[in-house]
């Protein structure tokens, strides 16, 4: 989803002038984006709960998108790899809106939504930089974590899966964002190096 999509209006449809006047003028945009403090671990389901909220009012021409501020990331668990969505600030949501009386009723009474971000009780729009920089984090490349492997260079350790189980040797070499670990193992009477995931290894305790 682009920013120029999510930015894209659905203007109201102009009042009728006199026969006299064909001069017509775009209505002005008063959309902002807003954050709302919602029920923590419920952000999506409000968000579906806003969405059809809004198509039943009849009131779409007042609202554009509702995001979930996420960021992509590459989660390693055992011997895989998936890309998940990892919310950024979990409790809020970005709506992009018109304040009037009815929008305002619509979004607080709807059940979850606690109440925009704001001074004094006044919804406070979102800055522009701010909005860049969450639309920009929904089309990143995901983020490769640092994982924890447990392991230290020049840590004895034994193989405990694939072609080298039950080989000893020692870590050379670990690199923490693809999981894999060097280490040195004696084969046929020689030092070797040797690259394994950080799951196929355990600590030498003997």
């Amino acid at each position: 989803m682009s920013e120029t999509e999510l930015k894209t209006e659905h203007p109201k449809p102009a009042t009728e002038k006199s026969s006299s006047t064909e001069a017509t003028e775009e209505p002005q945009n008063k959309k902002n984006w807003y954050i709302l403090k919602v029920q923590v671990n419920r952000e999506e389901p409000i968000k579906r709960s806003l969405e059809r909220r809004i198509a039943v009012a009849g009131l779409k021409d007042y609202f554009g998108d509702i995001l979930v501020p996420t960021e992509k990331v590459t989660e390693i668990r055992g011997d895989k790899k998936r890309i998940i969505k990892r919310k950024l600030y979990p409790g809020y949501i970005m709506i992009y809106m018109e304040i009037n009386d009815a929008t305002w009723f619509l979004v607080r009474e709807t059940s979850g939504v606690g109440d925009f971000t704001g001074a004094a009780g006044k919804p406070t729009p979102m800055q522009t930089h701010e909005v860049h920089r969450m639309l920009a984090l929904e089309d990143e490349e995901p983020i490769l974590p640092q994982l924890k492997v447990g392991y230290q260079v020049g840590e004895k350790i034994k193989v405990k899966e694939g072609t080298f189980e039950s080989y000893e040797g020692v870590v050379d070499a670990i690199d923490l964002t693809s999981g894999r670990v060097t280490v040195i193992l004696n084969l046929f009477g020689r030092s070797t190096p040797v690259e394994l995931e950080y799951w196929q290894i355990e600590k030498n305790l003997s």
